[in-house]
């Protein structure tokens, strides 16, 4: 590392103003990181900024994006090890400058030696106070909603932690639309019921109420990923579940079988191809399901749940559990949204959503959402 004569290191911990993306544990010394789109934002007036960066993998190695003034400026991969990353350098020394360290990549719960961590900053600068948004938004989700295949060429089909975008996805561009913080909890392959491949065990309610459940290992246990998270300490205005797709896809793929018992799972097609009733009701209730918990622990928040970027073959039976779930509750503040597919002009790398696909569900995403959230109060 080259930093600037003058320059101080900061842990983490001793930094007095400074805003927390994503969640996470109370630690600072280091703070880690575990979810897409989680990180940290500094308001910092000086020349320089580094930071101090640990990562540690077996198989999928972290990516992180930086952001000043709300402008991507970079992006790269932070191999294994402690290392100082620069941030920028050779700025004016007296224009205060916003900061984001975005955590590209998802939870990766195939590979338990996953993690980066953050632990301290070196600047000739100080720390100003970053103000809070005037809303607070929660996305739950797959592949789609950890950005895979944003990034890339359509013909790449390496599943490698390279595909994936927590800047570009429609989640982030969403967010920054509507001036809002945001929170992602998102998985590649998994679903409300089952994951893509009839993995009851792969499937996002059974995690929600922990910081980052689906993680697997001795060390994230000891990092707190399986720890209750504090649903009050940040409270969502609104919270926008985009489940389903894989949930289809598991009526297609063969059948799950438990190594450990030989139980076998499988999400059946009848004989002309339409979707098995008894195993439909079952995704129909785990909707609902999933609907009543996240209504226990966000009890204002909006709830919506949005479909259709890679199809709309569940929508039907994800339009009759929501119906359902507004009967049986009472709650008002549930809907539906449908998304705009992804053409051959808008996918991306991995088959996925690319790009273009993103914004155009974040613009639409946006104006839906501008009408069931409250006025911005105006300071005065």
């Amino acid at each position: 590392m080259v930093a600037k004569e003058g320059a101080r290191v900061i842990e983490l911990e001793n930094i007095e103003h400074q805003k927390v993306h994503g969640r996470t544990t109370g630690e600072r010394s280091p703070l880690t990181l575990f979810w897409t789109g989680s990180g940290v934002e500094w308001n910092v007036r000086g020349s320089e900024l580094w930071i101090e960066a640990e990562a540690a993998y077996d198989q999928y190695e972290p990516w992180i994006s930086i952001l000043v003034n709300g402008e991507w400026v970079s992006r790269q991969m932070v191999t294994a090890g402690r290392h100082w990353i620069c941030v920028f350098r050779g700025m004016n020394a007296e224009v205060a400058k916003n900061v984001r360290i975005v955590k590209d990549v998802q939870a990766m719960s195939g590979d338990s030696a996953c993690r980066l961590q953050l632990h301290a900053v070196k600047t000739d600068g100080d720390f100003l106070p970053v103000e809070d948004k005037p809303y607070r938004i929660e996305f739950i989700g797959d592949s789609i909603t950890s950005g895979e295949g944003v990034i890339g060429a359509k013909a790449e089909e390496d599943w490698i932690p390279m595909w994936f975008s927590a800047v570009q996805n429609y989640a982030a561009l969403t967010a920054g639309a509507l001036d809002a913080d945001y929170r992602i909890l998102s998985q590649s392959g998994w679903g409300v019921l089952t994951s893509w491949d009839n993995n009851p065990n792969a499937n996002l309610p059974r995690y929600y109420e922990q910081i980052c459940g689906l993680l697997t290992g001795e060390k994230n246990r000891e990092l707190g990923a399986l720890e209750p998270n504090d649903f009050a300490a940040w409270q969502p205005d609104a919270v926008v579940i985009n489940l389903g797709t894989n949930d289809g896809g598991a009526f297609h793929s063969p059948a799950w079988t438990d190594e450990a018992t030989g139980e076998t799972h499988k999400q059946r097609l009848n004989e002309d191809g339409s979707f098995n009733r008894e195993d439909l009701k079952a995704f129909e209730a785990a909707v609902e399901r999933f609907l009543v918990k996240l209504r226990a622990c966000n009890p204002k928040a909006q709830l919506v749940w949005v479909y259709g970027m890679l199809g709309l073959p569940m929508m039907p039976a994800i339009y009759r559990a929501v119906d359902a779930y507004r009967a049986n509750s009472g709650d008002r503040k549930v809907s539906v949204f449908q998304l705009p597919n992804t053409t051959e002009e808008t996918v991306g790398s991995r088959s996925h959503p690319g790009a273009l696909a993103h914004e155009r569900a974040a613009r639409d995403l946006t104006g839906y959402l501008k009408e069931l959230l409250p006025p911005v109060t105006v300071k005065g």
